[in-house]
């Protein structure tokens, strides 16, 4: 069915297409229709204090306002992330900003953090009936300065963090201007030292602790990704996922959209995404648990994150290219690896 329904959001452009296919999700949902074709993936996992019914998950971008987060939980997801959210809504970058690269798999977006601002989320969490594992993901507004950085992720993880599960510190879209350079030692020592007084603070004041996971780029050198290991290890966060879009264009060279600025998404970012994991967890041993993301399309792509050290993964293009089913199926090379 899913293959019959994409042939159709295909011709449109990508983000009506994606518009479009959200809201009719949460109109089937509020029908009760999406329980005719929901199903509950059992393949339960604890990480950071948190239990998983299976080690699937949603990636960031998809449902950036938590308007959708009771109608996606139907689909059998293990975790839903939500954002990126800023403090102030946000409007993104001019149209269009989303192209779909079908040969390739693969999708360039440049949509700079467009959301509705953390206080517009907070109302539909408040509303949401989700119970799983919900993890929000995190971002500064584009005109605040990267010296004032932590300001905004300071806001965002205040006004958030009692809805959240988990919450994402996105430090590696390459969408927001200079928003990378917060992955170099000084400034993540920085920004990571005020969150996790922030952390501390709420786990006091209201007895819950809120793990912080740190979203990192693909576009790392081998030194740099030593580097942030050790920042996290030493800032005790509690995981860190790996990782967000690429700027590169390896693999798409024969796409008409190869030199449209914007992150790259989907299979020619796997084996890029796979190697900054086993690098990763090379310098981690296991001491912080790694979410992989980047690239997962098929069983094989999932097998190679789960042997370079991922311990969850979370799903985006894949999910948009291969529909609902992928979630099962990747569930089950969980189990048999």
């Amino acid at each position: 069915m899913y293959s019959l329904i994409k042939k159709i959001l295909f011709l449109l452009d990508p983000e009506t297409s994606h518009t479009i296919s959200l809201k009719a999700l949460k109109w089937c949902h509020r029908l009760g229709l999406t329980k005719l074709f929901s199903t509950k993936i059992k393949a339960p996992c604890e990480f950071m204090g948190l239990h998983f019914e299976n080690p699937i998950g949603l990636a960031a971008g998809l449902d950036k306002n938590a308007d959708y987060v009771d109608a996606l939980s139907d689909l059998g997801f293990g975790f839903i992330e939500i954002g990126t959210v800023t403090p102030r809504t946000q409007m993104g970058n001019p149209k269009p900003r989303l192209f779909r690269l079908v040969n390739e798999e693969a999708i360039i977006n440049r949509m700079g953090f467009n959301n509705k601002g953390a206080d517009y989320v907070v109302k539909n969490l408040k509303k949401s009936r989700y119970r799983g594992v919900l993890g929000i993901n995190i971002g500064k507004n584009k005109e605040t300065p990267l010296d004032q950085a932590a300001d905004d992720y300071v806001i965002c993880f205040r006004k958030l963090a009692p809805f959240a599960s988990y919450i994402t510190i996105n430090i590696s879209s390459p969408n927001t201007p200079d928003l990378r350079n917060l992955q170099a030692s000084a400034q993540l020592d920085a920004l990571l030292t005020t969150m996790k007084a922030e952390q501390q603070y709420f786990n006091v004041e209201y007895q819950r602790y809120v793990p912080l996971v740190v979203k990192i780029a693909p576009d790392l050198t081998d030194d740099e990704v030593k580097e942030i290991a050790a920042i996290l290890i030493a800032k005790k966060i509690d995981g860190v996922i790996a990782t967000n879009t690429t700027i590169s264009r390896d693999g798409i060279n024969e796409s008409r959209y190869k030199n449209e600025a914007g992150g790259l998404s989907g299979k020619p970012l796997q084996k890029r995404s796979a190697d900054i994991i086993k690098k990763l967890h090379q310098h981690l041993q296991d001491r912080i648990p790694i979410i992989g993301v980047g690239g997962i399309m098929d069983e094989a792509s999932a097998n190679e994150k789960w042997k370079a050290g991922a311990k969850l993964l979370q799903i985006y293009t894949g999910f948009i290219f291969k529909g609902p089913g992928l979630i099962k199926r990747l569930s089950r090379t969980k189990m048999s690896s």
